[in-house]
């Protein structure tokens, strides 16, 4: 079977996934991780590679083509942030913008809200933050404690947020408020489209020793008044809509940790093939190269997963998605911190150099094992819904 005739899988990719994959190494590599790294520790934005990456239709490579983006599936997004991170470009914001908020307001926005903004999301030229996690609720979405309340045509949002990714370049936050369902009394999730500049709306950065360009914030919401026109799709359906964002992202941070693991087992393996003791290159000791062997091997299996996560969700089985998303960005998020560990000490003290870029990767793993839900949580979902386990919490 040749290889224009072989079904779509997430086992062997088409020769259009192959193209995309090479068409963003060569995006990233103009870059590299020299650019991404001098703009982290200069508190700016890699505003220059999103907008070209935008304008080359690779940020909106998952949004419908009749909003101006590339009619294609989280799948083909996946492969743009692992392989901008495989050349050491991870932007955190494509889990963000185009995965979280883009594809919630392409399922479930208003016709107004979809021309208002995913033409933007796709080219780069505007930006969304998504704003759900909380000071007290944590990883506890059933307990947010941001309520939107009715005050005539208008809605008025108060609460807090926190570890909300760059809000100081964003145009507007998809917050994650409650409301009062009108026939019971309980509060349900509903989400809306705050712009940045709207009165009552507040933002300061959290101190982190993550190094990355987009910055972590807290948020502050007191009397936030916004027009009816804020609210996303049905406000009945909050929920649905809620979760139709959890599973891109979970995949979009999977793909974020293997980018990084990538990154960090090529320069191993390349430090591993020149550097010589005693007329030999360290890579033909076994005691180094088992190790780069077994974190290969790893990486391999968490990307299979990833791509059967996201042919799941591209296929519409959000069931099977959730487990495959949660699974892949467990394993993802593993094999990056094991992978990272092992190149620093595979490089010895070089490893902890500016100029190979492998300390900073130590803290970015982190990354991938506590957000956007810790691999705690991730092992109660797959004993309760794989397992059939009880439930401990």
């Amino acid at each position: 079977m040749s290889a224009s005739s072989t079904p779509e899988s997430p086992l062997i990719e088409t020769p259009e996934r192959i193209a995309l994959r090479r068409a963003v190494g060569d995006l990233g590599r103009r870059y590299g991780s020299s650019y991404f790294l001098a703009r982290a520790r200069a508190g700016e934005h890699t505003d220059e590679l999103w907008s070209e990456a935008g304008k080359l239709g690779f940020l909106g490579v998952n949004l419908p083509e009749e909003y101006g983006g590339g009619g294609a599936g989280v799948y083909e997004l996946s492969i743009v942030l692992e392989e901008l991170g495989t050349v050491g470009c991870p932007l955190l914001m494509l889990v963000v913008s185009p995965a979280i908020c883009g594809t919630i307001l392409a399922r479930f926005g208003t016709e107004e809200q979809k021309r208002a903004w995913l033409p933007g999301l796709a080219d780069g030229s505007r930006r969304m933050a998504f704003a759900i996690t909380e000071p007290e609720a944590g990883s506890n979405s059933h307990k947010l404690s941001t309520v939107a309340k009715r005050d005539g045509a208008d809605w008025v949002l108060n609460g807090r947020k926190v570890f909300i990714s760059g809000i100081d370049g964003a145009d507007a936050v998809l917050v994650v408020g409650r409301t009062e369902d009108a026939r019971t009394g309980k509060l349900k999730p509903a989400l809306f489209i705050l712009p940045r500049q709207t009165p009552g709306f507040e933002y300061r950065p959290i101190p982190m020793e993550l190094l990355s360009p987009e910055r972590q914030f807290q948020v502050f919401l007191d009397d936030v008044r916004l027009p009816a026109d804020a609210l996303v799709g049905d406000e009945n359906a909050g929920l649905q809509q809620l979760f139709a964002g959890l599973n891109p992202e979970r995949i979009m941070t999977a793909a974020f940790s293997l980018g990084v693991a990538r990154q960090a087992l090529n320069t191993a393996v390349d430090y591993a093939k020149t550097r010589t003791v005693w007329d030999t290159p360290i890579g033909a000791h076994q005691g180094l190269a088992h190790p780069l062997a077994q974190c290969a091997i790893e990486v391999e299996l968490a990307r299979l997963m990833m791509r059967k996560a996201a042919h799941l969700y591209d296929a519409g089985d959000d069931l099977a998605a959730g487990e495959a998303a949660n699974m892949a960005k467990y394993a993802s998020g593993e094999a990056a911190t094991r992978t990272v560990d092992q190149a620093v000490q595979t490089l010895g003290g070089n490893g902890l150099t500016q100029e190979y870029g492998l300390a900073a990767l130590l803290a970015a793993t982190r990354v991938g094992r506590v957000a956007p839900v810790s691999r705690e949580m991730i092992l109660n979902y797959v004993a309760q819904h794989t397992l059939g386990l009880p439930r401990s919490y």
